[in-house]
């Protein structure tokens, strides 16, 4: 029926880089290694370990067991420690140049020194707060590279193919150029190609995200992963099973991973050139006792010196902000998968937007019925729904759900690609596309609707037309409102959508989208946000699998995550629980007024560092005071840090149009 709208190799999954340190240690999962749960996952144990022991520690302590306690301080410092010091001096041997230097480095110096200093109590709090925090962005990436296999899956693993002696079963990835698929109703393509010969209607949702389907027919081109409808398909290949559109949406979204491993969270670009700085001043201070000759004062001024520089506040600084924040957005359903996203998403200065199943609600449903005169709307739905009620095509789903009661029909037949046929109550009754089905007097509303972006549904009675249907993906009820708060915020917003441009350029003028592109692939959509990022910090948010490469290259890439493919959502920063797109701006404000914090976090840590290092340097204070003016910064690093929890939502009251209003309703906004 013709309805307008638009097992291969695993590929290899880069090494996550620290933009600081280098490329990270394995995390101890095999590549095709489900991430498990926070409680069961191996890599947390360490960490977990080590903060209750120093937890523990800190409570023998102020019970006056002071022997117990540096005992239990000391496990919990090697427990922290052995997650990132074997890595530390692994950099420090094999990597060249700066990646030699890095946060990892400064803590171990620092531990060091505190241990020589004999506050192994300080050592451990460092060891504990930098283990845990490398380890969740590690788990962050690791979820990351997992999404990329749900990208694959969509592939079959085997396919028909025709040969000289018949038909032949052979793995996908085995597919070459110009070998002649025979996809059957139900069956996805395993590669790119084109129609020779059939007709059928083709679902192309995991490719382009429309949920509309699109009628194939000789001629026509085929992208791998869509599903075929109710038509046997002869498909002449045109790119190889391991080379072909899906597949290179695979690899955009692993280049977007690599490009973003690269970006350094805000304290790694501190550390980056307080590393070699603290270290330079720790030799020239040791070199300078060795000239004076008073080498042990000027060594355990050094000493003093590396944990009056050490980023204690700074290691703090960010993690209890960050969690604050993240535990706080988590309770109104947005769950932001790392620090760094954190960081990022409090940057963001426009906001792209897929169409279907984002702003849209992804359900076609009728919108208008348009009558030559002679029948009510009621009558066109009712004969419509009679022969759709038998077809397994998406729309035939809007339009039976518009006319729960109908009469029956019989010797209904589907011609591919064209419509259907059949005999209600002793009339012969067709309903199709204007394609197949001359609209007749209708031809001028038929040209209105679809002009609205509407998908037409011709109904024709002993060969008069009696009605045409109009089909559209509606726009969300509390979407105008979303954009508009977030223009409150100072923020652009762009459409980028697989659909075609008048459907675009109507859905996005309902919502009051800033600038529209339409007919986009997803390697265009992910070119566009990578055009974007570099003028503003870009926030993408989608649903689709189309929309994993789009999402892995925006600065933050958002997904929806009810509705929300598995691609999509592992290849996102930050996932919606709900789907509504007001919790959109509430989550970048949120997000904005906690990066806010962290920067004073940080520039306090800061500020305590540069005060502390002269002092230290010139003797004026010793290691009691020091340690004693750290604790003091980390419990003002923390207070400040916790305000971040607090969370500022606007009050949203339910919107009178809910996802489930009657298709009457929407044809009252759709002429509004």
């Amino acid at each position: 029926m013709s309805r307008e709208c638009c097992g291969p190799e695993v590929p290899v999954i880069p090494e996550p880089v620290d933009a600081c340190c280098g490329p990270s240690e394995p995390t101890g999962r095999e590549e095709h290694e489900e991430v498990p749960p926070w409680w069961r996952d191996r890599a947390l144990a360490l960490p977990v370990v080590s903060g209750l022991l120093w937890v523990t520690g800190l409570i023998l302590g102020w019970a006056g067991q002071q022997a117990p306690a540096l005992i239990v301080f000391a496990v919990g410092l090697a427990a922290g420690a052995w997650t990132f010091v074997p890595g530390t001096i692994k950099r420090l041997v094999t990597a060249k140049g700066r990646g030699r230097l890095g946060v990892g480095l400064l803590m171990t110096i620092a531990a060091i020194g505190a241990v020589l200093l004999g506050h192994i109590g300080e050592a451990a709090a460092l060891a504990f707060l930098f283990s845990i925090a490398e380890t969740l962005e590690d788990r962050a990436m690791d979820r990351a590279q997992q999404g990329l296999r749900a990208l694959l899956s969509l592939i079959p693993e085997t396919a028909r193919v025709a040969r000289r002696g018949g038909e032949q079963m052979i793995p996908a990835a085995d597919v070459r150029v110009l070998d002649v698929l025979i996809v059957g109703a139900g069956e996805r393509v395993a590669t790119d190609g084109v129609v020779t010969s059939g007709r059928s209607w083709v679902d192309t949702s995991a490719i382009t995200g429309e949920s509309i389907p699109v009628d194939v027919g000789p001629g026509d081109e085929m992208l791998a992963g869509s599903v075929n409808g109710s038509g046997t398909l002869n498909i002449e290949a045109t790119a190889d099973g391991r080379d072909n559109s899906l597949t290179k949406i695979v690899h955009l979204v692993e280049q977007a991973h690599a490009t973003k491993g690269e970006r350094a969270r805000m304290a790694d670009r501190i550390a980056r050139p307080l590393v070699p700085l603290v270290l330079i001043a720790a030799a020239l201070i040791v070199a300078f006792g060795f000239l004076v000759g008073d080498p042990s004062t000027w060594t355990e001024r050094a000493l003093v010196v590396l944990v009056a520089a050490s980023p204690c506040a700074l290691a703090i600084a960010v993690p209890v902000t960050v969690i604050s924040a993240i535990g706080s957005a988590s309770k109104f359903g947005v769950v932001i998968k790392s620090g760094a996203a954190f960081e990022q998403l409090g940057t963001i200065g426009r906001v792209a937007f897929d169409k279907t199943g984002t702003l849209t609600r992804n359900e076609p449903r009728v919108v208008t019925t348009h009558t030559s005169g002679e029948h009510t709307e009621t009558d066109v739905l009712g004969l419509a729904a009679a022969l759709e009620a038998t077809s397994s095509h998406p729309l035939a789903e809007a339009i039976t759900a518009a006319a729960p009661n109908r009469p029956e029909a019989t010797d209904v037949r589907e011609l591919p690609g064209h419509g259907l046929s059949g005999v209600v109550d002793g009339r012969r009754v067709r309903v199709g596309s204007p394609r197949w089905i001359d609209p007749q007097s209708l031809t001028g509303s038929a040209t209105e609707l679809s002009g609205q972006g509407m998908s037409l549904i011709v109904v024709e009675v002993e060969d008069q037309v009696i009605g045409v249907i109009g089909i559209r993906d509606e726009l969300r009820p509390e979407a105008a409102e979303a954009i508009l708060a977030l223009r409150e915020l100072g923020l652009s917003t762009v459409m980028l959508t697989g659909d075609n441009t008048r459907t675009a350029h109507a859905i996005a003028a309902r919502a009051g989208i800033d600038e529209v592109h339409a007919e986009q692939l997803p390697e265009d959509k992910a070119e566009h946000i990578r055009h974007s990022t570099q003028q503003v910090p870009t926030a993408m948010i989608g649903d689709g699998i189309n929309d994993a490469p789009a999402l892995a290259s925006a600065t933050v890439g958002i997904a929806m995550g009810v509705t929300g493919s598995a691609a999509a959502v592992e290849s996102a920063d930050v996932a919606f629980t709900g789907s509504d797109l007001r919790l959109i701006p509430d989550a970048l404000a949120h997000a904005k007024r906690g990066r806010a914090i962290m920067t004073s976090n940080i520039a306090l840590a800061l500020a305590i560092i540069v005060v502390l290092f002269p002092l230290a340097l010139f003797g004026v204070l010793g290691l009691a005071a020091v340690v004693l003016v750290h604790e003091v910064a980390e419990v003002i690093v923390i207070l400040n840090g916790v305000r971040a929890s607090r969370s500022k939502r606007r009050a949203h009251p339910v919107h009178p149009m809910d996802a489930r209003t009657s298709s009457s309703t929407d044809s009252v906004n759709v002429s509004a």
